[in-house]
């Protein structure tokens, strides 16, 4: 793993054993959102009723600095629903995005649209936790656990009723991670070694990706042109985040995107 990204897993390690310290998973469970029914992302992304847009709330990154430190995560979650997006995905790592569990909460009493909980998970009690604050849909990293921990995290999550979104970066990571208790796939051109994004792999990864269930393109996606390719290409959703964010309207951002995408498709369709 590159230097930033075992900061961030050592950080995590410490922030999730003071967290357990502070209040102990049978405490989460007596909170409201744990028995909360859940939405399901991956049938909102083959619904067929959205284009599949999964837009996504941060105020920083590692990569991309500071984006938009003021949002007001109700808001613009509200405001990315109404925009077109499918569902939402909520930064909650402090230390390095500039996110907090509440916003997670603030995103799930704002809408009605599937949240997905966008964090470095690498314990159970975490799992245990997003059900609690709201979230719908669990984020698992293949990079950053073991294929063991992968199958582990992925069944406790469905049986708690979430979703589970596995991502992966290569061939090797589908094949030793891919799961019974995963229900999406998620593909990232991000690089976490490098932090460098790669246009060409979503394309080159697609045809290895287990049939029967959603896909989703995450990272570096920057336009409608590439929105449209995405999705002729196969891909039932799109985690965007960074270019709607920095323009300081990303609801505005994500209903352009759309709308372009799909002018983009129905030219095809017409010739």
């Amino acid at each position: 793993m590159t230097h930033i990204l075992d900061q961030i897993i050592a950080e995590k390690q410490r922030e999730v054993a003071e967290r357990k310290a502070a209040c102990v998973a049978a405490e989460l469970e007596k909170l409201p959102g744990f028995t909360r029914p859940t939405v399901s992302l991956a049938a909102a992304l083959t619904s067929g009723r959205t284009f599949g847009v999964i837009a996504e709330i941060k105020r920083a990154s590692p990569s991309a600095g500071v984006l938009y430190p003021d949002l007001s995560v109700a808001e613009v979650a509200a405001d990315y629903v109404q925009s077109g997006a499918a569902g939402l995905s909520i930064l909650t790592d402090q230390k390095f995005f500039s996110g907090t569990l509440a916003d997670l909460t603030a995103a799930r009493a704002a809408t009605d649209a599937p949240v997905l909980r966008k964090d470095f998970i690498i314990d159970e009690y975490q799992i245990i936790e997003s059900r609690a604050h709201g979230a719908d849909v669990i984020l698992l990293i293949a990079r950053i656990l073991t294929p063991q921990q992968t199958r582990a995290f992925a069944a406790l999550a469905r049986s708690l009723g979430m979703d589970v979104l596995l991502e992966v970066h290569n061939e090797q990571e589908i094949a030793g991670h891919f799961c019974d208790g995963t229900n999406i796939i998620g593909v990232n051109a991000r690089d976490l070694d490098k932090l460098q994004n790669s246009q060409a792999l979503h394309a080159e990864i697609f045809p290895h990706l287990p049939r029967g269930m959603p896909a989703v393109a995450e990272s570096g996606i920057r336009d409608a042109a590439q929105l449209a390719r995405l999705k002729r290409a196969g891909y039932h959703g799109f985690l965007i985040g960074e270019q709607f964010l920095k323009t300081g309207r990303p609801a505005q951002a994500c209903a352009d995107m759309i709308t372009g995408a799909q002018k983009i498709l129905a030219g095809d369709d017409a010739q």
